[in-house]
């Protein structure tokens, strides 16, 4: 699902309410197991169908758990994540919740704030397989995820059509040859929620992902150093791109998904011709169009091309995906609700409802959209997928790295300097 980096003071603020009364991990009614217990759950899955879908999940988990009050809060990304940071700072965590993994995960973990699930859901661990290692710290698995995906260019078929574009770009130089043609036919090219700082730090995660190797980001990960030159070619690539002016009037304060005037929006309705975005744009478009449909059967998806003379592997994809974990303080029930989340049933018509890419096996051949479908097969036979870098460097470092590529993308940061901000934040976490 769509993405947002938390605060950092938040690890800091739970570990202390850990030791007050009101313990990070669970609302007071919800702290009470066996009958009449209270389940808080938080989605971000806020237009149809998810929402109505996920309403008709918890009453149905409610029929076969008597006693059991399933309380579902659906909410646009962007309110979740920041009521989210709220809820860790006071203590009062719903019962389950999304969890994205990597150092933000460690740092919740760390805290003592979502319970370990390896033994509890040792079942469901078994058939996800590979996809949970995002999720775990210590060989312990923390959150189950519920989808997995890649991050590429949603694109407008119509639009593309009309300019005479025959083929999806593949290199960097052949998507600035699109971006002419695309203005050649009065057609605004790209969107960008950069108001949002994620959507426009994709774009600097993937030419970093273009530009370096394997190796070089597997180690600048592990060592937390950036000194490698690819990272400033990154930014280097980045710039290049911001000088073609390929993105929507006023995208620096363009939110990412809420509301027809949004990044997602502005594809959606057909007032651009691509968005770099995540596996959730499907399901996104359709809640912010009137007929519910989105783009449609106009829908495309092209892989983020590679950069000429990159050492990145331009099969390698950018990525992650959404996981539900449980408050530490949680009613053992909010386990089996998280359980029954992966189940066959639930991931069937997860991926029936075009709300994500399954991770379940059961529910992979259930995925109606095509698109969507196509980006499982891209999913799977890339050579690896990049968790996006501010969910693997953690809140604080992922933080400083936002920001300063939001501020290149208003051409007041350099190439050096995102690479200073992200490295100077890293020296100081230790």
């Amino acid at each position: 699902m769509p993405r947002k980096t938390r605060s950092a003071a938040l690890a800091a603020l739970c570990a202390g309410v850990l030791v007050t009364t009101a313990a990070c991990g669970g609302g007071d009614d919800s702290s009470e197991g066996g009958d009449g217990s209270t389940i808080t759950w938080w989605h971000n899955s806020n237009n149809e169908p998810g929402k109505g879908y996920y309403e008709q999940v918890a009453k149905d988990f409610e029929a076969d758990h008597p006693g059991i009050d399933v309380q579902v809060s659906a909410m646009a990304h962007e309110d979740m994540v920041d009521k989210l940071e709220a809820a860790f700072q006071s203590g009062d965590v719903p019962d389950v919740y999304m969890e994205r993994g990597g150092g933000e995960l460690a740092d919740h973990v760390e805290a003592g704030l979502v319970r370990d699930l390896s033994e509890d859901a040792a079942d469901e661990i078994e058939a996800i397989g590979g996809s949970v290692d995002g999720w775990q710290v210590d060989g312990q698995t923390y959150a189950l995820p519920f989808s997995v995906g890649v991050v590429g260019y949603w694109y407008n078929t119509e639009l593309f059509e009309k300019a005479g574009i025959e083929a999806p770009p593949t290199t960097m130089g052949e998507l600035y040859d699109v971006v002419d043609q695309l203005k050649a036919a009065d057609i605004t090219p790209i969107s960008v929620g950069a108001g949002d700082k994620w959507p426009a730090a994709h774009y600097w995660y993937y030419t970093a992902l273009r530009s370096c190797s394997q190796d070089v980001l597997s180690q600048a990960i592990t060592d937390r150093d950036l000194s490698d030159p690819c990272f400033v070619k990154a930014g280097e690539v980045l710039e290049e791109l911001l000088a073609q002016e390929p993105f929507n009037p006023g995208f620096l304060t363009t939110p990412a998904q809420e509301g027809a005037t949004s990044a997602s929006g502005l594809l959606a309705t057909g007032k651009v011709a691509m968005e770099l975005q995540g596996h959730w744009e499907p399901g996104v478009m359709q809640g912010l169009t009137d007929d519910g449909k989105g783009l449609g059967a106009k829908t495309g998806w092209f892989p983020f091309p590679a950069v000429e003379g990159g050492a990145g592997d331009p099969e390698a994809q950018l990525g992650g995906g959404d996981a539900w974990a449980v408050a530490e303080s949680a009613p053992d029930e909010a386990v089996d609700l998280v359980k029954y989340l992966l189940s066959d049933e639930v991931q069937k018509g997860f991926a029936e409802n075009d709300m994500g890419l399954p991770t379940n096996p059961a529910a992979t051949g259930s995925v109606s959209d095509p698109a969507l479908a196509e980006l499982i097969e891209v999913r799977d036979a890339a050579p690896f997928v990049q968790l996006y870098f501010d969910t693997e460097f953690g809140t604080s470092v992922g933080g400083a790295m936002n920001d300063t590529i939001a501020l290149l993308f208003a051409g007041k940061a350099s190439p050096q300097e995102v690479v200073d901000a992200t490295q100077q934040a890293a020296d100081q976490e230790g």
